[in-house]
């Protein structure tokens, strides 16, 4: 395993590779090319594909950021960014936190992950943004878990444009 380190106007990132995997980097192509040691095997050819894309997230990431959209679709789910949390303790210093109204008797708050940036443009919607495009995708999939879409009314919480198709009322 061998680390690259990956450097952009946004931050940087750290990455792993396989010791098996090439990195090379030619000034006449746009962007540096992959290659295997043994393009027979399938284990390295299956992470050939995976570090590739890994490797292109990672420099989308420290160039332009990874956004996810959060839409409440819901009477009265909301959610809101707030300095101060009364049921969560904070995991590092200026941590904020995540408060959603979506239905409970309490408001649900959760820590937003260091190096992310949430914002909420509208009430019904939250803007989550960060250089690292998993753990922005899985602290969306975290809010979605609290209310995922039902299929009768279309309430819930969705992700990127998520849509999903209503049934008709069930019938006797």
């Amino acid at each position: 395993m061998s680390t690259v380190q990956i450097k952009g106007p946004l931050g940087e990132l750290s990455m792993d590779v396989p010791a098996y995997v090439n990195i090379n980097q030619d000034p006449a192509l746009p962007g540096p090319t992959l290659t295997v040691e043994d393009a027979t095997d399938k284990k390295q050819k299956s992470m050939w594909g995976t570090t590739r894309a890994y490797l292109q997230n990672h420099i989308l990431g420290v160039s332009e950021g990874h956004s996810a959209i959060l839409r409440f679709n819901g009477v009265g789910y909301r959610s809101t960014i707030e300095k101060t949390a009364t049921t969560v303790e904070p995991e590092y210093p200026g941590q904020e936190f995540v408060n959603l109204k979506v239905g409970y008797s309490h408001p649900i708050e959760l820590g937003i992950p260091k190096g992310m940036k949430a914002s909420t443009p509208q009430p019904t919607r939250l803007l989550l943004e960060g250089p690292e495009k998993e753990v922005v995708m899985q602290f969306a999939a975290k809010i979605r878990k609290w209310r995922v879409p039902e299929p009768y009314k279309g309430k819930g919480i969705f992700v990127n444009g998520e849509t999903i198709k209503l049934k008709n009322k069930r019938t006797k």
